[in-house]
């Protein structure tokens, strides 16, 4: 690992001397768990140390408070969304609104408890009216998000939303075609379903969304009878 460290530290020497100062963007999570050479955090407070100052896009402006995640470092299922929404914003914790109770009430249908599982989203800072983050917003929260994945490493990932399904197994197919399979990100199983928000607004998709928690608890029950 100290050989790839010091060959990286001397090409980006390199590349700085001939004049170049940025580097291309990264176009999904996944090349940017591959790409990525340096070592998982040591813990989600180290994290929340970086971040707690970030200013890395516009979403920094409006925020009342940066919403990393909440749950153990060693969950075995990690649930990924959009971006926070005004209570979460208020309140620094990830889905305690509406869309939050609904996905309580999801998880208790399947007899998951809220506790073991690790939760975040794909944006930590509220966009303005809650509307979609914006790709430029993606790409600067990604660094977190993928630490996140790397520190927890869990077995299962639920994406919520099409934004979260998309980033995290990137994509640009619609949630549609990306529901009822099971997808994989490195080793880690990835399903897909609805956001809690879309499902308030859209009673008719709640039956799709508890075939696919089916599908969740077969799958978490399975890795907890091996576990």
């Amino acid at each position: 690992m100290v050989d790839v460290w010091e060959d990286l530290l001397r090409y980006l020497e390199f590349l700085k001397r001939i004049g170049v100062n940025t580097l291309p963007a990264r176009k999904n999570i996944r090349r940017f768990l591959d790409l990525d050479f340096t070592p998982p955090p040591k813990s989600l407070a180290e994290i929340e140390e970086e971040i707690k100052n970030c200013t890395r896009c516009k979403l920094h402006r409006t925020r009342k408070n940066i919403v990393l995640g909440e749950g153990p470092e060693t969950a075995r299922l990690m649930f990924i969304g959009e971006a926070p929404g005004k209570d979460e914003d208020l309140e620094g914790r990830p889905f305690v609104g509406r869309a939050g109770q609904l996905l309580d009430q999801m998880l208790n249908t399947v007899g998951i408890n809220r506790s073991e599982v690790y939760i975040t989203n794909v944006v930590k800072c509220r966009p303005p009216g809650n509307r979609t983050p914006q790709p430029d917003e993606i790409e600067a929260c990604l660094p977190y998000l993928t630490k996140q994945i790397k520190l927890i490493r869990p077995a299962i990932i639920c994406t919520l939303g099409r934004v979260a399904a998309q980033t995290v197994l990137a994509t640009t197919s619609d949630l549609g075609s990306l529901r009822g399979k099971i997808h994989k990100l490195d080793d880690i199983k990835v399903l897909v379903t609805y956001h809690p928000a879309y499902l308030l607004r859209n009673n008719s998709q709640k039956s799709a969304a508890f075939e696919d928690l089916k599908l969740l608890k077969k799958l978490y029950g399975d890795l907890c009878k091996i576990s």
